[in-house]
Protein backbone atom coordinates (compact mmCIF):
# COMPACT_ATOMS: atom_id res chain seq x y z
CA UNK A 1 0.00 0.00 0.00
CA UNK A 2 1.05 3.79 -0.94
CA UNK A 3 1.40 6.42 2.25
CA UNK A 4 3.39 9.47 2.69
CA UNK A 5 5.22 9.26 6.09
CA UNK A 6 6.59 12.25 7.88
CA UNK A 7 9.97 10.34 9.97
CA UNK A 8 10.77 13.05 11.88
CA UNK A 9 9.45 16.20 13.47
CA UNK A 10 9.95 19.41 11.82
CA UNK A 11 11.31 17.84 8.56
CA UNK A 12 9.73 20.14 5.59
CA UNK A 13 9.24 16.88 2.80
CA UNK A 14 7.12 13.68 3.02
CA UNK A 15 8.28 10.43 1.81
CA UNK A 16 5.90 8.48 -0.53
CA UNK A 17 6.17 4.40 -0.10
CA UNK A 18 5.23 1.43 -1.31
CA UNK A 19 5.76 -0.69 1.78
CA UNK A 20 3.37 0.25 3.90
CA UNK A 21 0.90 -2.22 5.37
CA UNK A 22 -1.85 -1.08 7.97
CA UNK A 23 -2.08 -2.15 11.35
CA UNK A 24 -4.50 -2.95 14.51
CA UNK A 25 -7.66 -4.31 13.03
CA UNK A 26 -9.82 -5.79 15.50
CA UNK A 27 -13.06 -5.49 17.91
CA UNK A 28 -14.49 -2.56 17.63
CA UNK A 29 -12.26 -1.00 14.51
CA UNK A 30 -13.12 -0.71 10.96
CA UNK A 31 -11.26 -0.53 7.96
CA UNK A 32 -11.53 2.11 5.16
CA UNK A 33 -10.68 2.56 1.38
CA UNK A 34 -9.71 6.33 1.30
CA UNK A 35 -10.74 8.10 -1.82
CA UNK A 36 -9.70 11.22 -1.29
CA UNK A 37 -7.92 13.33 1.44
CA UNK A 38 -7.06 17.01 1.66
CA UNK A 39 -4.46 18.94 3.05
CA UNK A 40 -5.04 21.56 6.39
CA UNK A 41 -2.84 23.60 7.84
CA UNK A 42 -3.06 21.27 11.13
CA UNK A 43 -1.01 19.20 9.22
CA UNK A 44 1.55 21.21 8.59
CA UNK A 45 1.47 21.96 12.28
CA UNK A 46 1.83 18.73 13.16
CA UNK A 47 4.92 18.51 10.86
CA UNK A 48 6.39 21.57 12.30
CA UNK A 49 5.66 19.90 16.02
CA UNK A 50 3.45 23.26 16.76
CA UNK A 51 0.55 20.56 17.38
CA UNK A 52 1.94 16.89 19.45
CA UNK A 53 2.09 14.07 17.60
CA UNK A 54 4.82 11.75 17.51
CA UNK A 55 6.92 10.75 14.56
CA UNK A 56 7.14 9.13 12.20
CA UNK A 57 3.31 9.43 11.09
CA UNK A 58 1.58 9.81 8.51
CA UNK A 59 -0.18 13.08 8.51
CA UNK A 60 -3.46 13.81 6.92
CA UNK A 61 -7.11 14.08 8.66
CA UNK A 62 -9.24 15.27 6.18
CA UNK A 63 -10.55 12.06 4.52
CA UNK A 64 -13.07 10.17 2.75
CA UNK A 65 -13.73 6.54 1.62
CA UNK A 66 -15.89 3.18 2.17
CA UNK A 67 -15.48 0.92 4.93
CA UNK A 68 -14.40 -2.13 3.51
CA UNK A 69 -14.10 -4.24 6.61
CA UNK A 70 -15.91 -3.89 10.56
CA UNK A 71 -14.21 -5.82 13.81
CA UNK A 72 -15.96 -7.39 16.07
CA UNK A 73 -19.08 -5.27 18.09
CA UNK A 74 -19.05 -2.48 15.51
CA UNK A 75 -22.64 -0.89 15.15
CA UNK A 76 -24.04 2.10 13.22
CA UNK A 77 -21.75 1.70 10.11
CA UNK A 78 -21.37 -1.70 7.61
CA UNK A 79 -19.34 -2.64 4.85
CA UNK A 80 -19.89 -0.71 1.86
CA UNK A 81 -20.96 3.12 3.98
CA UNK A 82 -18.99 6.19 2.38
CA UNK A 83 -17.59 7.59 5.69
CA UNK A 84 -15.03 10.86 6.39
CA UNK A 85 -12.70 10.61 9.42
CA UNK A 86 -13.01 12.48 12.35
CA UNK A 87 -9.82 12.93 14.18
CA UNK A 88 -10.97 13.56 17.66
CA UNK A 89 -14.27 11.54 18.14
CA UNK A 90 -15.99 12.48 21.34
CA UNK A 91 -16.37 9.31 23.85
CA UNK A 92 -20.20 9.82 25.11
CA UNK A 93 -19.29 9.36 28.55
CA UNK A 94 -16.79 11.58 29.43
CA UNK A 95 -18.13 14.94 31.71
CA UNK A 96 -17.43 16.89 28.89
CA UNK A 97 -19.67 14.50 26.71
CA UNK A 98 -22.52 14.78 29.67
CA UNK A 99 -22.48 18.02 29.56
CA UNK A 100 -23.67 18.08 25.25
CA UNK A 101 -19.68 18.89 24.70
CA UNK A 102 -18.00 16.71 22.84
CA UNK A 103 -16.14 18.72 21.12
CA UNK A 104 -14.24 18.96 24.25
CA UNK A 105 -13.48 15.50 24.85
CA UNK A 106 -10.07 14.45 24.88
CA UNK A 107 -10.31 10.65 25.49
CA UNK A 108 -9.17 9.63 21.92
CA UNK A 109 -6.04 11.98 22.65
CA UNK A 110 -5.08 8.84 24.90
CA UNK A 111 -4.04 7.05 20.95
CA UNK A 112 -1.43 9.45 20.01
CA UNK A 113 1.15 7.38 18.81
CA UNK A 114 -0.52 4.31 18.47
CA UNK A 115 0.87 2.16 15.62
CA UNK A 116 -1.65 2.41 12.62
CA UNK A 117 0.73 1.45 9.62
CA UNK A 118 4.15 -0.63 9.64
CA UNK A 119 6.94 -0.43 6.92
CA UNK A 120 8.19 -3.71 5.29
CA UNK A 121 11.47 -3.18 7.89
CA UNK A 122 8.87 -3.45 10.52
CA UNK A 123 9.23 0.08 11.62
CA UNK A 124 5.75 0.95 13.48
CA UNK A 125 3.78 4.53 12.16
CA UNK A 126 1.39 6.23 13.69
CA UNK A 127 -1.43 8.26 11.90
CA UNK A 128 -2.21 11.77 12.47
CA UNK A 129 -4.45 12.23 15.57
CA UNK A 130 -5.16 8.76 15.39
CA UNK A 131 -6.25 9.04 11.71
CA UNK A 132 -3.45 9.12 9.28
CA UNK A 133 -5.27 9.85 5.59
CA UNK A 134 -2.36 10.30 3.49
CA UNK A 135 -1.95 6.73 2.78
CA UNK A 136 -4.46 4.43 0.77
CA UNK A 137 -6.34 2.65 3.50
CA UNK A 138 -6.11 2.82 7.08
CA UNK A 139 -7.45 1.23 10.37
CA UNK A 140 -9.88 3.72 13.06
CA UNK A 141 -11.74 3.04 15.88
CA UNK A 142 -15.59 2.90 15.10
CA UNK A 143 -16.25 5.78 16.43
CA UNK A 144 -13.76 7.75 14.25
CA UNK A 145 -15.47 7.25 10.54
CA UNK A 146 -18.95 9.78 10.22
CA UNK A 147 -21.34 8.17 7.09
CA UNK A 148 -22.41 10.50 4.60
CA UNK A 149 -24.72 10.13 1.56
CA UNK A 150 -23.79 7.68 -1.24
CA UNK A 151 -23.74 10.41 -3.48
CA UNK A 152 -21.45 12.98 -1.90
CA UNK A 153 -18.25 13.17 -4.11
CA UNK A 154 -15.48 12.19 -2.22
CA UNK A 155 -13.53 15.06 -2.61
CA UNK A 156 -15.86 17.43 -1.29
CA UNK A 157 -17.08 15.17 1.66
CA UNK A 158 -13.53 14.60 2.71
CA UNK A 159 -13.13 18.66 3.88
CA UNK A 160 -15.99 18.07 6.19
CA UNK A 161 -14.06 16.04 7.96
CA UNK A 162 -11.99 18.96 9.90
CA UNK A 163 -11.81 22.73 7.57
CA UNK A 164 -15.64 23.05 6.91
CA UNK A 165 -16.78 21.71 10.24
CA UNK A 166 -14.79 24.15 12.20
CA UNK A 167 -14.96 26.90 10.59
CA UNK A 168 -18.94 26.67 10.03
CA UNK A 169 -19.73 25.48 13.19
CA UNK A 170 -17.65 28.60 14.90
CA UNK A 171 -20.17 30.59 13.33
CA UNK A 172 -23.33 28.76 14.06
CA UNK A 173 -22.63 27.01 17.11
CA UNK A 174 -20.03 29.30 18.85
CA UNK A 175 -20.66 32.66 17.77
CA UNK A 176 -24.34 32.29 16.58
CA UNK A 177 -23.97 34.84 14.32
CA UNK A 178 -26.93 37.19 14.45
CA UNK A 179 -28.70 38.45 11.38
CA UNK A 180 -27.99 41.70 10.20
CA UNK A 181 -24.82 41.77 11.79
CA UNK A 182 -21.10 42.86 10.73
CA UNK A 183 -18.38 40.30 11.07
CA UNK A 184 -15.25 40.50 10.16
CA UNK A 185 -12.76 37.21 9.26
CA UNK A 186 -9.10 37.10 9.67
CA UNK A 187 -7.66 34.58 7.47
CA UNK A 188 -8.97 33.41 4.16
CA UNK A 189 -7.53 29.96 4.59
CA UNK A 190 -10.24 26.74 4.14
CA UNK A 191 -11.08 27.88 7.91
CA UNK A 192 -11.47 31.17 7.69
CA UNK A 193 -14.13 30.74 3.92
CA UNK A 194 -16.14 28.45 6.04
CA UNK A 195 -16.07 30.87 8.11
CA UNK A 196 -17.24 33.47 5.90
CA UNK A 197 -20.16 30.97 4.36
CA UNK A 198 -21.23 30.18 8.15
CA UNK A 199 -21.73 33.76 8.90
CA UNK A 200 -23.50 34.30 5.15
CA UNK A 201 -25.65 31.64 6.13
CA UNK A 202 -26.44 33.00 9.28
CA UNK A 203 -27.76 36.10 7.90
CA UNK A 204 -24.80 38.69 8.42
CA UNK A 205 -25.26 41.45 6.40
CA UNK A 206 -21.35 42.81 6.14
CA UNK A 207 -18.76 40.31 5.79
CA UNK A 208 -15.14 41.63 5.94
CA UNK A 209 -12.31 39.07 5.16
CA UNK A 210 -8.63 40.24 5.97
CA UNK A 211 -5.59 38.43 4.21
CA UNK A 212 -2.48 39.27 3.32
CA UNK A 213 -2.37 37.15 -0.21
CA UNK A 214 -4.17 39.25 -2.81
CA UNK A 215 -5.59 35.78 -4.78
CA UNK A 216 -6.84 34.71 -1.19
CA UNK A 217 -8.84 37.80 -0.55
CA UNK A 218 -10.57 37.91 -3.90
CA UNK A 219 -11.48 34.16 -3.55
CA UNK A 220 -13.20 34.65 -0.80
CA UNK A 221 -15.85 37.36 -2.27
CA UNK A 222 -17.25 34.41 -4.07
CA UNK A 223 -18.07 32.19 -0.82
CA UNK A 224 -20.13 35.65 0.53
CA UNK A 225 -17.95 37.91 1.93
CA UNK A 226 -18.92 41.47 0.87
CA UNK A 227 -15.28 43.08 1.45
CA UNK A 228 -11.83 42.05 1.46
CA UNK A 229 -9.06 43.73 2.42
CA UNK A 230 -5.38 43.55 3.59
CA UNK A 231 -4.07 43.67 7.29
CA UNK A 232 -2.79 46.82 7.47
CA UNK A 233 -6.84 48.27 6.11
CA UNK A 234 -8.29 46.57 9.32
CA UNK A 235 -8.08 49.00 11.47
CA UNK A 236 -9.26 51.76 9.71
CA UNK A 237 -12.12 49.33 8.52
CA UNK A 238 -12.79 48.52 11.95
CA UNK A 239 -13.28 52.19 13.24
CA UNK A 240 -15.90 52.60 10.12
CA UNK A 241 -18.39 50.77 11.60
CA UNK A 242 -21.33 52.56 13.38
CA UNK A 243 -20.07 50.99 16.49
CA UNK A 244 -16.53 51.41 15.78
CA UNK A 245 -16.04 48.15 15.52
CA UNK A 246 -17.68 44.69 13.75
CA UNK A 247 -20.03 42.38 15.75
CA UNK A 248 -17.58 39.50 15.39
CA UNK A 249 -13.71 39.27 14.67
CA UNK A 250 -13.34 36.16 13.67
CA UNK A 251 -9.56 34.78 13.53
CA UNK A 252 -8.38 31.86 11.73
CA UNK A 253 -4.89 31.93 11.60
CA UNK A 254 -3.97 30.61 15.28
CA UNK A 255 -1.32 33.62 16.13
CA UNK A 256 -1.01 36.31 19.21
CA UNK A 257 -0.87 39.06 17.17
CA UNK A 258 -3.85 38.05 14.81
CA UNK A 259 -5.70 37.84 17.65
CA UNK A 260 -5.34 40.92 19.82
CA UNK A 261 -6.04 42.49 15.88
CA UNK A 262 -9.11 40.26 16.37
CA UNK A 263 -10.10 42.01 19.92
CA UNK A 264 -9.22 45.33 18.98
CA UNK A 265 -11.47 45.25 15.66
CA UNK A 266 -14.46 44.62 17.42
CA UNK A 267 -17.02 46.48 19.02
CA UNK A 268 -17.48 46.97 22.59
CA UNK A 269 -19.67 43.95 23.70
CA UNK A 270 -19.11 42.15 20.56
CA UNK A 271 -17.18 38.59 20.18
CA UNK A 272 -14.18 37.57 19.05
CA UNK A 273 -14.24 34.01 17.73
CA UNK A 274 -11.01 32.20 18.23
CA UNK A 275 -10.15 29.11 15.50
CA UNK A 276 -6.64 29.20 14.79
CA UNK A 277 -4.72 26.26 16.30
CA UNK A 278 -1.63 28.44 17.57
CA UNK A 279 1.67 27.28 19.60
CA UNK A 280 1.13 26.53 23.23
CA UNK A 281 4.23 29.63 23.62
CA UNK A 282 2.48 32.17 21.85
CA UNK A 283 0.98 34.73 24.22
CA UNK A 284 -1.61 37.32 23.31
CA UNK A 285 -1.50 40.17 26.35
CA UNK A 286 -4.52 41.74 27.51
CA UNK A 287 -5.34 44.66 30.10
CA UNK A 288 -7.47 44.04 32.89
CA UNK A 289 -9.00 47.81 32.59
CA UNK A 290 -9.96 46.61 28.93
CA UNK A 291 -11.18 43.07 29.47
CA UNK A 292 -13.36 44.79 31.89
CA UNK A 293 -14.27 48.31 30.52
CA UNK A 294 -15.15 46.85 26.88
CA UNK A 295 -17.08 43.53 27.60
CA UNK A 296 -15.81 41.62 24.73
CA UNK A 297 -16.41 38.38 25.01
CA UNK A 298 -13.46 35.62 23.97
CA UNK A 299 -14.86 33.06 22.53
CA UNK A 300 -12.11 30.10 21.50
CA UNK A 301 -14.18 27.37 19.13
CA UNK A 302 -12.57 23.86 18.62
CA UNK A 303 -13.68 21.64 16.36
CA UNK A 304 -17.04 23.95 15.35
CA UNK A 305 -17.95 24.45 18.72
CA UNK A 306 -20.63 21.60 19.07
CA UNK A 307 -21.54 18.19 18.54
CA UNK A 308 -19.18 17.62 15.20
CA UNK A 309 -21.47 14.49 14.11
CA UNK A 310 -24.38 17.36 14.05
CA UNK A 311 -22.32 19.94 12.64
CA UNK A 312 -21.08 17.70 9.85
CA UNK A 313 -24.71 16.82 9.21
CA UNK A 314 -25.59 19.81 9.08
CA UNK A 315 -23.00 20.56 7.00
CA UNK A 316 -24.14 17.73 4.40
CA UNK A 317 -27.57 19.41 4.37
CA UNK A 318 -26.48 23.01 3.46
CA UNK A 319 -24.17 21.68 0.66
CA UNK A 320 -27.23 19.51 -0.53
CA UNK A 321 -29.63 22.44 -0.26
CA UNK A 322 -27.22 24.36 -2.65
CA UNK A 323 -25.89 26.85 0.70
CA UNK A 324 -22.55 25.55 1.48
CA UNK A 325 -19.91 25.26 -1.62
CA UNK A 326 -17.61 23.03 -0.68
CA UNK A 327 -16.81 22.33 -4.48
CA UNK A 328 -15.46 26.07 -4.81
CA UNK A 329 -12.77 25.51 -1.99
CA UNK A 330 -10.72 22.97 -3.78
CA UNK A 331 -8.56 25.03 -5.86
CA UNK A 332 -5.70 22.16 -6.41
CA UNK A 333 -6.03 18.32 -7.37
CA UNK A 334 -3.09 16.25 -7.02
CA UNK A 335 -2.08 12.46 -6.70
CA UNK A 336 -0.16 11.24 -3.92
CA UNK A 337 2.97 11.99 -5.51
CA UNK A 338 2.40 15.22 -5.38
CA UNK A 339 1.76 15.55 -1.86
CA UNK A 340 4.55 17.70 -1.01
CA UNK A 341 4.03 20.18 -3.98
CA UNK A 342 0.89 20.61 -2.38
CA UNK A 343 2.13 21.95 0.81
CA UNK A 344 4.21 24.60 -0.63
CA UNK A 345 1.19 25.77 -2.47
CA UNK A 346 -0.20 25.70 1.06
CA UNK A 347 2.86 27.47 2.60
CA UNK A 348 2.47 30.11 0.23
CA UNK A 349 -1.05 30.48 0.39
CA UNK A 350 -1.84 29.62 -3.49
CA UNK A 351 -4.14 26.81 -2.61
CA UNK A 352 -7.11 27.02 -0.70
CA UNK A 353 -7.79 23.80 -0.15
CA UNK A 354 -5.94 20.77 -2.04
CA UNK A 355 -7.56 17.46 -2.73
CA UNK A 356 -5.26 14.19 -3.15
CA UNK A 357 -6.44 11.12 -4.71
CA UNK A 358 -5.75 8.00 -3.25
CA UNK A 359 -6.32 5.80 -6.18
Amino acid sequence: MRAAILHETGQDKLEVREDVEVVGFGPGKVRVRLRATSLCHSDLSAMSGVLPQPAPFVPGHEGAGDVVEVGEGVTGVAVGDRVVLCWMPPCGSCPHCRRGQGHLCVTSLRRLGTPGFALADGTEVSGFYGTGTFAQELVVTADSVIPVPADMPYEQAALIGCGVTTGLGAAVNTARVEPGSSVAVIGAGGVGVAAVQGARICGAARITVVDPVESRRERALAFGATEAIAPEGLKAAAKGQEAGGFDYVFEAVGRGATVRAAYDATRRGGAVVVIGAGARDDLVQFSMGELFFNEKRLLPSMYGGGDVRRTAARAVDLWRAGRLDLAGMITHRVGLDGVNGAIRQMRSGEALRTVITLD
